[in-house]
């Protein structure tokens, strides 16, 4: 099978000097390729090599057939509509010229062979359960996540061979993700995905993943590449267990021969005091022990030298373990304690309709409940969110989607420190290396944090303040994280104490936080429901109350 893309000796640095990457060497045949790798790896920086949107340093791209590039943020500008976006204005546009009359030449070469660009976007727009959006429509008039999938709609427009997508599921919805999901699997050419959604990654025929600068395939999808791995990690794991055995071993050896030399080196002079040996004979005698004794302290130190060695090298095919530690008790909360209660919810939709009905919603949150608040964009999720927070009845830290709150001209230890009153500066690094945050880190400027970075940063200012919050609520954490983040916040959130509400579009994330209850709601469609150990409650349908 011919390769669709050929990466050779390449590498690339930003004109501040700072590289990225550096002799990458890699070949991506057809087929869906996910490329994985955490935060600052350079994999949405390799997406815009192979699209030609940057200019490698050294080394070259080569790809085969007709390329498309979806990036994570889409240029929008006001003033467009739909059909820019698709990129099919100026071609809809002769085609309205030619059947009003006009014969210029110019107006058929723009449309080449698309006469029916029109029927067909209008097919693409409604594959992607963009049906209510016109080829007119404005596209500020759109949601963050219609205007992905229209642009998506328009690179399946160009017909292209090969087809790169950068974090496409990034502030899409459940139903909406469902599309792009179809859409990829039926994608014929070759497919070359960034993304930390699993369940998009579960849908690709190999995983490679950008790793201490080299790029590893694995032969399956996420699921594939995850048992891998695990095996790897054990394995190394083994091996540096043998490895440290071996090296201990080696130098109690050592101490051993040291303590033997030097009671040979205390006997040696003991005798050459008696002088019960001709001097010659005691000389050479002497001289031979020296030899003896240098032979076999270097074989010695040798071993030891190798059995460390060793070491090393198995401890460097370990993978990073690195997870986040919150033990923080006076987060706790009581069983039966009440932490949160709102009555009459009734989110406001757009254009002032309300989503519920004038009656509203009753939703308690009580003991150490940890509530996932779940539906399509639009449903009122984020509003529940603020109405549960204005209502608490106990200290609450919320972070938000873009973790706003963070000053990004102060550094990561001046952000703890802002909500942690008077607390001792040891205590709060001590607080911070178990985010991860240690050294020189706790310095470094908001602004130049990585998501991960940042995520945690604010994760570790919500937890310090003072007094310690009871209720934590977060709203879609994990948006632009990498896989290896999303796993530290996981594991992060799972020792938390107090009660937790989560708004994420992420199963996999969802189910790892230990859930008591999920809260499902249905834009649109007037239904609240309540799912608490598998029995579903409904607290809203068609503007009543349960």
């Amino acid at each position: 099978m011919s390769n669709a893309i050929t990466i050779t000796d390449l590498a690339f640095q930003w004109a501040d000097g700072g590289e990225v990457i550096t002799g990458l060497n890699a070949a991506f045949s057809p087929g869906a390729t996910a490329l994985i790798g955490d935060n600052g790896t350079g994999k949405s920086t390799l997406l815009r090599l192979v699209a030609g949107e940057l200019s490698p340093s050294a080394g070259r791209v080569e790809h085969t057939g007709r390329m498309a590039y979806l990036p994570q943020h889409l240029p929008l500008s006001r003033g467009l509509s739909v059909s820019d976006l698709l990129g099919i204005s100026p071609v809809l546009a002769a085609i309205e010229a030619v059947v009003a009359g006009e014969v210029d030449e110019d107006l058929f070469e723009v449309i080449g062979s698309d006469w029916d660009v029109g029927e067909r976007a209008r097919a693409r727009l409604d594959q992607l359960g963009l049906d209510h959006v016109g080829l007119d429509r404005p596209v500020e008039s759109l949601s963050g996540g219609e205007c992905l999938l229209v642009g998506l709609a328009g690179k399946l427009l160009e017909r292209p061979d090969v087809l790169l997508l950068d974090e496409p599921t990034n502030n899409l919805d459940r139903r909406a993700r469902g599309y792009l999901y179809r859409a990829v699997e039926a994608f014929q050419g070759t497919l070359l995905v960034v993304s930390h959604d699993r369940d998009l990654l579960r849908r690709v025929d190999r995983t490679a993943e950008l790793y201490r600068g080299g790029i590893r395939f694995y032969g399956g999808n996420f699921d594939v590449y995850e048992e891998a791995v695990a095996a790897e990690s054990h394995a190394a794991e083994r091996a540096v267990r043998d490895a440290r055995a071996h090296y201990r071993k080696q130098k109690q050896e050592w101490i051993d021969s040291q303590v033997k030399l030097a009671r040979r080196e205390r006997a040696g002079r003991k005798a050459s005091g008696n002088k019960s040996q001709p001097k010659i004979v005691m000389n050479e005698r002497k001289r031979q022990a020296q030899v003896s004794r240098a032979k076999h302290r270097i074989e010695k130190e040798e071993d030891l030298a190798g059995a460390k060695e060793a070491l090393e090298e198995s401890k460097d095919r370990l993978r990073d373990d690195k997870s986040i530690r919150v033990d923080l008790p006076e987060t706790r909360v009581g069983p039966a304690a009440v932490v949160a209660e709102v009555s009459g919810f009734g989110a406001e939709g757009v254009h002032g309709q309300s989503l519920y009905g004038p009656a509203g919603v009753d939703l308690s949150v009580v003991g150490p409940e940890r509530v996932a608040l779940v539906g399509d964009n639009g449903s009122g999720k984020t509003t529940l969110l603020r109405r549960l927070l204005a209502e608490a009845r106990v200290p609450s830290g919320y972070l938000t989607q873009r973790l706003d709150f963070l000053d990004d001209g102060a550094t990561v230890l001046e952000s703890v420190r802002a909500r942690a009153g008077d607390a001792d500066e040891s205590l709060l690094r001590t607080r911070l290396s178990r985010f991860l945050l240690r050294g020189d880190a706790v310095f470094q400027p908001v602004s130049t944090l990585s998501g991960g970075e940042r995520l945690r940063t604010a994760l570790a200012a919500v937890l310090s303040a003072r007094p310690a919050p009871k209720l934590l609520v977060l709203d879609e954490p994990t948006n632009n994280l990498d896989l290896t983040s999303v796993g530290q916040l996981r594991d992060a959130l799972t020792s938390f104490e107090g009660a937790l509400v989560v708004v994420s579009h992420d199963p996999d994330f969802l189910d790892g936080l230990g859930l008591t209850r999920r809260v499902v709601l249905e834009r649109g469609e007037g239904v609240v429901s309540d799912v608490r150990d598998g029995v579903e409650t409904v607290l809203r349908e068609s503007g009543e109350t349960a």
